[in-house]
């Protein structure tokens, strides 16, 4: 544990203004219908929208491009099961500078053809048998590569604090921010930025039922590791919260909540029925929440963070029946 915080409310309005022009702000989309189900005023920051299909092109944007020349002209890797991987390649290709992507190679087509396209070199791996970590760093050395990891960097935290900073400043005072949680750096960012600016705030994360290492992290006052999760939601199916994540997140997320797949399938159909937008399986987790009650009781005014949008035509309609 650091005895300071690895990011703090300057450092995301830090953030804000390093990345802006190059990342989208993202509106934030009001349902009557949706507002009706639950029984509470729901405010969704649509980062299924962002440049690269999720809020991954944040952080991921506002640590590549604080690199140095030199850095950047040897390049840049990461490791991720495809959002992060999407946002890296994005941003090396906008900074002139190449990617070496390592991914799972059960990681859906959509997102690997995605990458690919962007112009990042991919090696995969099997994410229930090798240590992504230990693959990436030993990756990153042998070919002399900046290694830009999925969530353990405050560079990182603080670009994708920036979705909960823009959702406050255009939403004003809310009871309750609800957002999903992987590897925990979308939420450290956003805690950090929703308390900084409504100390009052509750923060809540979701995970999934089969990956939920950060609330029994949190219950056992440390982090605790699980088996690989097998959960459509794949972008959440962490197995230890990551050390800088979870240094923030004790402190400041208030309560975690769990959502089944069924959910997570459920709210991806009324995004796309009845709120006329696509949410990949991560993406919907937080919505997912929100439609069970959670956190229980609910508080008057909730936002949500649609965290992802990275999904196939073929994949969305086996999720939902179709």
């Amino acid at each position: 544990m650091t005895s300071t915080p690895p990011v703090t409310l300057e450092d995301v309005r830090d953030a804000a203004a390093q990345i802006e022009g190059a990342v989208h702000r993202t509106p934030v989309l009001r349902s009557r219908t949706l507002d009706s189900l639950v029984g509470a005023e729901v405010l969704l920051k649509c980062e299924n929208l962002q440049r690269a299909g999720a809020f991954k092109f944040r952080g991921a944007y506002n640590a590549a491009s604080r690199l140095s020349p030199e850095q950047l002209a040897r390049g840049i890797a990461t490791y991720s099961s495809g959002n992060h991987a999407q946002a890296v390649a994005l941003a090396a290709r906008e900074l002139g500078t190449a990617a070496v992507i390592l991914m799972p190679e059960d990681t859906p087509r959509s997102k690997l053809e995605a990458t690919a396209g962007y112009g990042a070199e991919i090696l995969t791996y099997d994410r229930y048998t090798g240590d992504r970590v230990a693959l990436g760093g030993a990756l990153a050395a042998e070919r002399g590569l900046t290694l830009i990891p999925p969530y353990e960097h405050p560079h990182i935290m603080a670009g994708q604090g920036t979705a909960a900073l823009e959702l406050i400043e255009e939403a004003g005072e809310l009871d309750a921010l609800v957002a999903p949680v992987g590897g925990g750096g979308l939420i450290a960012g956003s805690a950090t930025a929703a308390k900084g600016l409504l100390p009052g705030i509750r923060v809540i994360g979701v995970e999934p039922e089969a990956g939920d290492d950060t609330r029994r992290s949190l219950e056992a006052g440390g982090r605790v590791s699980i088996p690989v999760p097998r959960t459509v939601a794949d972008g959440l199916a962490a197995e230890t919260p990551g050390e800088l994540t979870f240094s923030v997140n004790r402190r400041l997320v208030d309560e975690i909540v769990l959502v089944g797949d069924d959910g997570i399938r459920e709210a991806m159909r009324l995004a796309f029925e009845r709120l006329k937008t696509v949410v990949e399986p991560s993406g919907a987790a937080a919505l997912a929440a929100v439609l069970a009650g959670l956190p229980d009781p609910l508080p008057s005014r909730i936002g949500v963070i649609l965290s992802g949008g990275n999904i196939g035509a073929q994949r969305f309609a086996e999720l939902l029946g179709g």
